[in-house]
């Protein structure tokens, strides 16, 4: 199958990418600089990453709203139109997590239409349309995710709109006559700002932020990033067989709300309780545990890891796996690395606050 690429793939190309196949697209994994020096540029200053994989979703006119609202397990009426949302979609059957999703609901004046741009993971987009409807918006811009303490500083001379786009908002901001969707999202753990740009448009808005100052950073830093900040991804700590509840996001459930695709598996499994929870582990020194490997405790095996990496800022391993939920911070493991055992200890997430 061909992959697809991104708006901004010369870009990339010019600037040396490592480019890998990310979900059926070409995107880049890292820079010549290498993923630890783009993740210490994020947490330190600004990074930049190409999300364009990510899919969109417009869903709009009557009945919209309620469309979504009887699907998703977040309750929309927390929220207001300008704003987003993290939500989940799940198995009817088992309360598994199909997917996790970023809501944004466009602003809009008194008596207008609800218009939602709906973000599932790139490999769900299929699933998410079948579910809730919608268009697929997603070859028709670029998303462009500045993320870190400098970010809207670094933003502000070329796109002051958009830098002005708080936490969790959602605005329209209009950048040399070419309208964007602008919200105040990401997947680092870090402040910042993810850009919907119409893809003719997308090489200029980059090569702005670039000469700005803002450094450019592969999937890879995003994935330790997102590590770091104990934030789970779709395939590993969410997905066939892993609720919101095992993975610690009961909050992203509104156990009130009367309807929502899976709301009995998920109302069952809070009564009985969840037999495993996520949980974060540390080992000592650079070497980390890697997806799959078994997590032991006095020899018996009690669970895996599903997310392992160094970790640049903290200097050590860090991981992310299942356990029984009568294990706690501070317990002792054993971590199965390539048939080697690693010592490890169990911690509470995220790593980096």
């Amino acid at each position: 199958m061909t992959r697809r690429e991104s708006p901004l793939a010369e870009q990339h190309r010019a600037l040396d990418a490592n480019l890998v196949d990310f979900g059926g697209w070409e995107m880049p994994i890292a820079y010549p600089t290498g993923t630890i020096a783009e993740h210490l540029s994020c947490r330190n200053g600004a990074a930049m990453f190409d999300v364009s994989h990510l899919g969109t979703m417009r869903v709009d006119g009557p009945g919209s709203f309620d469309r979504l609202q009887a699907t998703l397990t977040n309750d929309l009426t927390k929220i207001a139109p300008g704003r987003a949302q993290y939500t989940h979609l799940l198995d009817d059957a088992d309360a598994s997590v199909l997917d996790d999703i970023i809501v944004w609901w466009h602003p809009r004046a008194d008596g207008e239409p609800d218009v939602f741009d709906v973000m599932p993971n790139a490999s769900n987009t299929d699933r998410v349309i079948a579910a809730l409807g919608g268009v697929d918006t997603t070859a028709t811009r670029a998303v462009i995710a500045v993320q870190g303490k400098a970010a809207r500083a670094l933003v502000e001379p070329i796109f002051p709109a958009a830098a002005e786009v708080g936490r969790f908002r959602v605005a329209h901001c209009d950048w040399g006559g070419v309208e964007c969707i602008v919200a105040g999202t990401g997947y680092t753990g870090e402040p910042g700002l993810e850009i919907a740009v119409p893809i003719g448009a997308a090489p200029a808005l980059w090569t702005s932020l670039v000469d700005a100052g803002v450094a450019p950073a592969g999937l890879g830093a995003r994935d330790t990033l997102r590590l770091e900040a104990g934030l789970p991804l779709h395939g590993q700590e969410l997905g066939a067989g892993i609720t919101s509840l095992q993975a610690g996001l009961g909050w992203v459930v509104a156990w009130d709300k009367p309807e929502f695709i899976g709301r009995d598996a998920a109302l069952a499994e809070r009564e009985a309780g969840v037999a495993r929870r996520l949980v974060g582990l540390t080992t000592d020194g650079r070497r980390p545990a890697r997806t799959g490997c078994k997590i032991a405790v006095d020899g018996v095996s009690v669970g895996s890891v599903t997310s392992g990496n160094f970790s640049p800022v903290l200097g050590h391993g860090i991981a992310m796996g299942f356990v029984p939920p009568d294990l706690v911070a501070g317990q002792a493991v054993d971590i199965d690395v390539r048939g080697k055992s690693l010592p490890g200890t169990i911690v509470d997430l995220p790593f980096l606050r």
